[in-house]
């Protein structure tokens, strides 16, 4: 493998190993007390700032049950599976569904989440903060978002965005149904940038 091929491959698993952190629904606290690696440590890794090691990504995927080659992105893709007419898209179970949207290296990256419909409205979003920068789209349901001291409950078409350094955490605020939503992500502080076209002949 050339200089700049292992140069990317490990600029690309910082994102791959957060999508399957955050796929296991485990925070890096936990991670850090199953493998010894400091949260802060695993933060720079996901975020980019600093370079696995062998033996942390040897730890990372032991713990986390995934190949090697599937963190170097050197698996062979999947075959897609046939799904009976009319079969809903995805099991929800007792977890939220992180579905990654992008495989590229760097820049933005975006997620599809869903969360599974709830029996009684939960107790406040346990917070997280890290590096970065997010905006948010709910596509369906009730999202309660818990941001800093703010609390605020985001219906379809609603768009957030935050600096990911505040503390932040998310929860179904209804009983009917699922929740889903879009997050665009920065890990390097990236942000969307908007662009608005003039109807043609406003520029005469």
């Amino acid at each position: 493998m050339a200089g700049d091929d292992v140069t990317r491959t490990l600029a690309a698993m910082g994102p791959r190993l957060r999508g399957v952190r955050e796929r296991r629904g485990v925070t890096l606290a936990a991670v850090s007390g199953a493998t010894g690696i400091s949260p802060s440590t695993l933060s720079r890794i996901e975020t980019g700032r600093r370079k696995p090691t062998l033996e942390v990504v040897l730890h990372l995927a032991k713990e986390y049950g995934v190949a090697l080659d599937e963190l170097a992105g050197t698996a062979p893709a999947p075959a897609p599976e046939a799904e009976p007419r009319g079969a809903a898209p995805h099991s929800f179970g007792d977890d939220k569904a992180v579905l990654p949207l992008t495989r590229y290296v760097g820049g933005l990256h975006a997620h599809k989440h869903v969360l599974p419909a709830v029996a009684e409205p939960p107790g406040r979003p346990r917070q997280v903060s890290h590096e970065g920068y997010e905006w948010l789209c709910v596509l369906y349901g009730r999202l309660w978002i818990a941001l800093g001291d703010q609390d605020l409950v985001l219906t379809a078409g609603d768009v957030v965005e935050f600096d990911t350094r505040i503390p932040h955490g998310v929860a179904n605020a209804g009983s009917t149904g699922p929740v889903e939503y879009l997050i665009m992500f920065g890990p390097q502080g990236e942000r969307l940038r908007q662009r608005t076209l003039q109807p043609p002949g406003a520029h005469r």
